[in-house]
């Protein structure tokens, strides 16, 4: 099915807003989410509600049951806190190989990407930071030049990415995030496997770590 691209463009914002009471929990485990009431709210039709739906289920956010509907799933932290370390092993990997394998071509795709992080970070927009950063990982996902690592990187990066959109609210994230990625950036360069290794796999640690300050500090708030 084509969509048009005001419904593309509605459905990914639903999705952002959808994704961040789920994870914050306004959004209850459980919950189903009425196409109905949602569509009200937003004052949207129901397609661009449903494609919002499709994307949370293809990050493991909404479960899809079929002439039942959607529901929010059940993820604990611990689970959440499991994927971030095996993230992070994937990244480190990544890294290790960019670090010998990247072309020229993918070096250039990598400095863009962090000079593009570089500018939302000084115009202090988290979401936009988030997409900047994620075009940065995908860079080193292809910059690895195996297949199958690059695969399975990105899928658990999908899964990931409303916990890693979040994190970056949590307060000085975005600089500390940004000073990570120059290491990145100079240990690829360097051709130092075992640095780029150890600063990606310290680089997605770490948000594991600050996304539980995060939630911490919504809960005490709430």
């Amino acid at each position: 099915m084509r969509w048009a691209g005001n419904d593309m463009r509605r459905a990914h914002s639903l999705r952002d807003v959808l994704e961040d009471e789920i994870v914050t929990g306004r959004l209850r485990p459980g919950e189903r989410l009425d196409e109905q009431s949602l569509a009200a709210r937003f004052e949207v039709s129901r397609t661009p509600i449903r494609e919002a739906f499709m994307q949370l289920a293809s990050t493991g956010l909404v479960v899809l049951q079929p002439r039942r509907g959607a529901f929010v799933a059940s993820l604990s932290f611990k689970d959440v806190i499991e994927r971030f370390e095996v993230m992070a092993g994937l990244e480190g990997m990544c890294g290790a190989l960019a670090a010998r394998r990247i072309t020229d071509a993918q070096q250039q795709e990598l400095e863009a990407a962090h000079e593009e992080c570089v500018q939302y970070a000084a115009e202090g927009t988290p979401d936009a930071y988030y997409y900047a950063n994620e075009r940065f990982h995908l860079a080193i996902y292809d910059a690895c030049q195996n297949a199958f690592l690059a695969e399975q990187a990105r899928q658990l990066h999908t899964r990931l990415k409303p916990y890693r959109r979040l994190q970056l609210r949590a307060r000085s994230r975005v600089a500390t995030s940004l000073s990570e990625h120059q290491a990145i950036v100079d240990a690829i360069r360097a051709g130092d496997g075992e640095a780029a290794e150890r600063a990606l796999r310290d680089h997605v640690v770490i948000q594991g770590e600050r996304l539980a300050d995060f939630i911490a500090s919504f809960e005490r708030a709430a």
